[in-house]
C-alpha cells in the first residue's frame, strides 16, 4: 500500500513511518492502562499486573513489528528489529542515562536479571548456528517462549514470597466500559501501526537499494526503542536507578525470549544476523562487568556505550554497501 502511494511523492514512505511509530507508542500506551485497569478490576493481584501487562505493554512496539514483518516474509526486519532494539537499548538508552546520572546497580539485578539476559542471547546465537541453517525454527522459537514462561513464572513466584513490589496506587481504575475502548482501541492501533511500519520501512529499504535487515537494525530498531529511551531517561533523572536500568533489561529479555519466540513460531526466521547477535552478546555482557564493577554504572562508561553503538552504526552501513 505505501509503495503505491510512493508513486506519488518518495517523501510518503517517511510520514508514513513517523505516523505509525507514534500510533504504535500511543497505542500501547492507552492499552496498558486499559488492560491494568481491567485485571484490577477482575482481581488479579497488582504485581501479576506489573510483570506481565505493563512489561509486556511497553515492548508492544516491538512485537507488532517483528510479528507482522514474519507473518509477511520479512524477515530481515523481524530479527532486525529485535537485535537492533536491545543493541540500542543497551548502548544509546542505558549509555544516555549513563552519561545523565550514576546508576547504582542493585545484586538482584546482578545475579539474576543480566545472567538471565547473557543466557537469552547465547540460546539465540547457538539457534542461528545449530544445524548449521542460519535461522531460528519454530522448534527453537517455542524453546525461547518455554524459557520466556520459566522467568515470567520464577519471578513472579519471588516477587509474591518475599513482597518485593506493590504498584496498587500506579495503576488507575477507570470504568469498566472506558477499560474496554482503552483495550481494544489501543490494540488496534498497534496492530495497524506495527504493519504500516513494516510497509513503509520496506518501501524506504528499497528506494535506498538496501536491504530490509539494514532497516530493521537502525530506523525500526531506534523507532521502536522510543518508548524505553523515554522511561528511562526520565527515570535517570528522578534519580530512579532501578527503574532505569530495570526498564532496559527486562525490555530486552522480553524482545529476545517473547518476541523472537513468537515471531520464530509463527514462521521460521531465515537469513539471521549473526555477527549482529554476536554483537549483543558482547555489549551485554560488556555492560554486566561494568555494572558489577563498584555496583554502578559511570558517566566515562555511559561515553564507552555510545561511541561503541556509533562504531556499529557505521560499520553496519559500511557492511551494507560493501564501502570497505
Amino acid at each position: 500500500m505505501v509503495e503505491k502511494f510512493m508513486e506519488l511523492s518518495p517523501v510518503i514512505p517517511y510520514v508514513v513511518l513517523v505516523v505509525s511509530f507514534f500510533a504504535l507508542i500511543k497505542g500501547a500506551d492507552i492499552f496498558v492502562e486499559g488492560a491494568a485497569s481491567l485485571a484490577k478490576k477482575l482481581g488479579v493481584p497488582s504485581i501479576i499486573i506489573g510483570l506481565t501487562v505493563v512489561a509486556m505493554g511497553t515492548s508492544a512496539p516491538e512485537a507488532a513489528v517483528s510479528i507482522s514483518a514474519a507473518a509477511t516474509g520479512n524477515n530481515g526486519i523481524a530479527l532486525g528489529n529485535v537485535i537492533g532494539s536491545n543493541i540500542f537499548n543497551l548502548l544509546v538508552v542505558l549509555g544516555v542515562c549513563m552519561v545523565i546520572t550514576k546508576l547504582p546497580t542493585q545484586k538482584e539485578t546482578l545475579r539474576r536479571d543480566f545472567p538471565w539476559n547473557i543466557i537469552a542471547t547465547v540460546a539465540v546465537v547457538l539457534f542461528i548456528v545449530l544445524f548449521g541453517d542460519n535461522q531460528i525454527t519454530r522448534l527453537e522459537g517455542a524453546a525461547l517462549l518455554v524459557l520466556f514462561v520459566s522467568y515470567m513464572g520464577y519471578i513472579i513466584y519471588k516477587t509474591l514470597k518475599n513482597r518485593e513490589v506493590s504498584i496498587d496506587d500506579e495503576i488507575e481504575e477507570i470504568y469498566l466500559v472506558k477499560s474496554l475502548i482503552f483495550l481494544v482501541g489501543g490494540l488496534a492501533l498497534v496492530v495497524v501501526g506495527g504493519d504500516l511500519v513494516v510497509d513503509s520501512a520496506t518501501a524506504i529499504a528499497k528506494s535506498w537499494g538496501a536491504s530490509d535487515k539494514l532497516v530493521g537494525l537502525t530506523i525500526v530498531a531506534m523507532g521502536t526503542s522510543l518508548p524505553e529511551l523515554v522511561t528511562s531517561i526520565v527515570a535517570a533523572k528522578k534519580g530512579e536507578s532501578e527503574m532505569a536500568i530495570g526498564n532496559v533489561i527486562g525490555s530486552n529479555l522480553f524482545n529476545l525470549l517473547f518476541i523472537l519466540g513468537m515471531t520464530a513460531a509463527i514462521m521460521p526466521v531465515a537469513g539471521a544476523l549473526l555477527i549482529d547477535s554476536i554483537f549483543l552478546l558482547a555489549v551485554t555482557a560488556m555492560m554486566f562487568v561494568f555494572a558489577a564493577t563498584g555496583n554502578r554504572l559511570q558517566r566515562a562508561e555511559g561515553v564507552v556505550a555510545i561511541l561503541c553503538y556509533g562504531g556499529y552504526l557505521a560499520y553496519t552501513i559500511i557492511r551494507e554497501f560493501a564501502l570497505f
